[in-house]
């Protein structure tokens, strides 16, 4: 039963363990003291995907019908679900009222709005993690000179994150690189050892046109959070689209 700590919640997508089981019911309590030291812990501070791994570990009570058994589950878990848990932790720990800035693209000018987390929107997957198909438009042209077209993609898990992490922090586009290039599943017929050894060359080497498909497939497709909001502007009046900047979303209000 649930306490005024512990909070009752169902994942989007859920975990899915060795034996193909999927475990989405999940126990959360509110974060302590041990929480704030694992923030403050230089050794998480430059890896954001292990902070959450450890921040979830140590603040998910139950997870399905799976015993408490390190943090194999955490970093299994889709990016989709793990957001979903790190915004529920903010809200029942602090409150849902959160307090974000948004910049209008017409004028310039700062517009701060009050979000409430728990009003945010939430798609799930009932059948699990999909898969994202996208057709490519100018596609990927092999050394052999084969163009190909057809890309499948995975969600990012939180082993991606931790993976990609030192990337992000140097250079965004390159650390998107490398997490895209992880949850690619197939690429027309390049053979998987081949998209391995390619790694994030390929996403380097398409175009700007075939890179937004991909990024509109995945806003699409992913379950989850929608943090995409509808601002207007205190200045101009311009109604804007914006997502939410959770950056600092972990701090007291």
């Amino acid at each position: 039963m649930s306490t005024r700590r512990e909070f009752e919640l169902t994942l989007p997508v859920g975990y899915v363990d060795g034996e193909g089981t999927v475990h989405r019911e999940v126990v959360l309590r509110k974060m302590t003291g041990r929480e704030e030291a694992i923030l403050a812990d230089r050794r998480y501070q430059r890896n954001g995907g292990k902070l959450v791994t450890e921040l979830l570990h140590s603040c998910v009570l139950r997870l399905g019908d799976l015993e408490r058994d390190g943090r194999g589950p955490f970093t299994g878990m889709t990016s989709v679900d793990r957001n979903f848990l790190l915004l529920k932790l903010r809200s029942i720990t602090f409150g849902p009222a959160l307090e974000a800035g948004y910049t209008c693209p017409g004028c310039g000018q700062a517009v701060t709005r009050t979000e409430d987390l728990d009003e945010l929107p939430v798609r799930s997957a009932p059948e699990g993690a999909p898969e994202v198909t996208v057709e490519l438009e100018d596609g990927y042209v092999d050394k052999e000179g084969q163009l190909h077209t057809a890309l499948t993609l995975r969600l990012p898990t939180g082993a991606d994150e931790e993976a990609v992490a030192p990337q992000l922090r140097e250079n965004p586009s390159l650390g998107k690189n490398a997490l895209l290039a992880r949850c690619i599943k197939s690429l027309g017929d390049v053979p998987r050892h081949r998209l391995e050894a390619l790694g994030s060359r390929i996403l380097a080497d398409l175009t700007m046109t075939d890179r937004r498909l991909i990024d509109r497939a995945m806003a699409q497709a992913a379950p989850g959070v929608d943090l995409v909001r509808e601002i207007e502007c205190t200045a101009c009046g311009k109604t804007f689209s914006a997502t939410i900047d959770l950056s600092n979303f972990l701090a007291t209000a």
